[in-house]
Order: C-alpha cells, then structure tokens, then sequence
C-alpha cells in the first residue's frame, strides 16, 4: 500500500506524471471525478484525451464518493479538484445553502479518511491552487481554501508528493 499525491497547475503535465507512474501495473481503476458535461465540447476533449492515453486494461469508474477509495488494488485519482468542485455542488457549498460549510466539511473529513485508510496503492492528481491570484468571488475563494487545505491533508499522510511544472516532475517527498 502507498499514497502518492501529484499536484501541479493546470495543464502542467501532472495527469501524464501519474500515469506513468503506474506504466507496467497491470490492472488499474481510474476513479473519475468529474461527470460528463452535456454540450460542452471542450471539456469532452479534455476527457477523451485522458481516455486515449490509457491503457485498454485500466478500468474507469466515475464518483465522487471518498468510500470508492477503500477498494484493493491499485487505483488512481483523477483529479481531487473536480471532486473538492463536486462535493461543494452537492452540499450546497457554491449558494451559500444553510448548513452546507458543516457538510462540506464531513465529506472533506471523509475524502482524508478514505485516503488514509485505504488498502490500495494509490496515485491522486490535485491542481496547485495556491500559486495564483486570490479570486475575485467569495464562492472561489471557498474554493481555493477548501481545495488548498485538503491538499494539505493529502500530501501530509502521502508516501510520495510530486509538483509538475511545465512538464517536469519534481518529488518533494
């Protein structure tokens, strides 16, 4: 079992790092935590793009649920950011819902749990949202935090962290 985080920007190359990382494993599931978004034509790409650079084997399983961690195997992550973005959809996080920063914190809670206590090897991709400029709107500022501070909790019970920039790996630990 080991817990390997790959952070990096926006098309940084952190995805491709990831995947080589597990090049020649064998059977992989590729947990997809982004839903497919109707008519939008360059999201579809993006998506088809990653799907054309896996192997056949690895299989695809699309959630948002942090208890898809605990499955055995070896799995990988892809990414933390669509789903710290969906888990704020789904408590009600971006319209301000009543009771939904409670919420968001135990399904935050839950992710880090999962993590530290799965029984698979896996590799978790998370976009660096710290390096940038403090976003105009309160709702992306939740973001940033709440994204900035499950990375955190990620890469501090990681066996492995990795920073991509331009294409280049860098293991910080």
């Amino acid at each position: 079992m080991s817990r390997v985080l790959v952070l990096g920007g926006s098309r940084s190359g952190k995805s491709a790092h990831a995947e080589a990382l597990l090049a020649g494993t064998g059977a992989v599931t590729y947990l997809a935590t982004s839903p497919p978004v109707p008519d939008d034509t360059e999201w579809a790409e993006r998506v088809a793009a990653h799907r054309a650079r896996r192997p056949a084997g690895w299989t695809t399983v699309e959630t948002t649920a942090p208890s898809d961690l605990l499955r055995p195997g070896t799995l990988l992550v892809d990414s933390i950011t669509t789903w710290v973005a969906a888990l704020m959809d789904e408590t009600g996080a971006w319209t301000d819902d009543p009771g939904a920063p409670g919420r968001l914190a135990a399904r935050c809670d839950a992710l880090v749990q999962a993590w530290t206590t799965t029984p698979a090897h896996v590799v978790a991709v998370s976009d660096e949202v710290g390096l940038g400029v403090v976003p105009e709107t309160r709702s992306g500022r939740l973001f940033r935090d709440t994204l900035g501070a499950v990375n955190q909790r990620l890469a501090g019970t990681a066996d492995e962290v990795w920073f991509v920039v331009a294409g280049l790996p860098q293991r910080l630990r």
